[in-house]
């Protein structure tokens, strides 16, 4: 008899997951995912990338706006669960429905927890300068991100790695590893060891004021910054009061008075070193190489941006 699994994911990162799960034997009974979402532009309803690819799938899907309504708790009950995977739901889980599956809620957390719990796990690590993060495999309690941990798969990072590099490098590693963890836990092979409360760490949300950057800061933070926040939101400063985001950047030797341009190819000081733009964007425009940027851009060495 094959085990009867629940789905909840809602972005991207969720999908080779649900796609693995797919491929296996195991039975998914159910797909939970956020609800549609109006476009920036009109009215129209955008459904989740999970949601899409579950219909194509032809598995069933559910787009609860709460599950801590009666209706949810009784239609869980109802589904009689093995065990629920949960890949970036983005909705806390009632303690009511947490103890319903035989065997639990199991996580895919983009972070070596508890280093990085909550939201913003891979732009956290990336802004932090963090030489490193991975997957975590952990069963889900009450308390954001902080149940026990089955299995944590790490991977480098490096100063030209995006967060959107990142985000994609670790759902590939959860997808390829999530049916050997199911698995394990119905085979009893597995033991969930407790996180180190002490050394917990969060990743907030991240906040529009954040993406301005700071010149007074130092390369590597801004680096971090750009590299961390791409491709959502980006992270920008203004220049003749319009606004640009930099996409990708590098560092550069050379030293002035942090905010000022430097040279002919619009580098730009800040406290140590310098950025060297490699893309850039400037506000209601197309995403721009700086060789093909500086064709459009009237500006002088000296200026300042902010």
């Amino acid at each position: 008899m094959s085990h009867k699994i629940i789905f909840m994911g809602t972005p991207q990162f969720s999908v080779p997951s649900l796609e693995a799960l797919a491929k296996s034997s195991y039975k998914i009974s159910q797909v939970y995912t956020q609800p549609p979402k109006e476009s920036n532009r009109g009215h129209k309803l955008n459904s989740s990338p999970i949601q899409k690819v579950a219909e194509s799938l032809n598995l069933n899907v559910r787009c609860p706006n709460s599950l801590k309504t009666l209706e949810e708790f009784n239609f869980l009950k109802d589904l009689n669960p093995d065990i629920v995977v949960v890949v970036a739901y983005g909705k806390l889980i009632p303690k009511s429905i947490l103890d319903l599956p035989k065997k639990g809620f199991i996580n895919i957390h983009a972070s070596l927890l508890p280093k990085w719990r909550g939201a913003a796990p891979i732009q956290r690590a990336i802004m932090n300068l963090d030489k490193e993060t991975g997957v975590s495999i952990m069963k889900i309690v009450e308390e954001l991100d902080s149940g026990p941990v089955m299995k944590k798969i790490k991977i480098e990072i490096n100063l030209r790695d995006s967060s959107g590099k990142i985000l994609e490098k670790l759902s590939k590693i959860g997808a390829e590893n999530i049916v050997t963890a199911l698995d394990d836990i119905f085979d009893n092979k597995v033991k969930f060891i407790e996180q180190d409360h002490s050394l917990a760490t969060y990743a907030k949300k991240i906040k529009k004021n954040e993406c301005k950057i700071d010149w007074e800061e130092n390369a590597k933070n801004i680096i971090g910054k750009v590299n961390g926040l791409n491709p959502n939101p980006g992270a920008w400063f203004e220049y003749q009061k319009v606004r640009y985001k930099i996409w990708q950047a590098s560092i550069s030797d050379k030293k002035g008075t942090p905010g000022s341009i430097l040279d002919n190819n619009f580098t730009i000081a800040c406290k140590d070193q310098s950025i060297k733009i490699n893309e850039i964007q400037k506000e209601g425009k197309n995403r721009l190489l700086l060789k093909d940027f500086l064709l459009g851009v009237n500006f002088k060495i000296g200026d300042f941006v902010s």
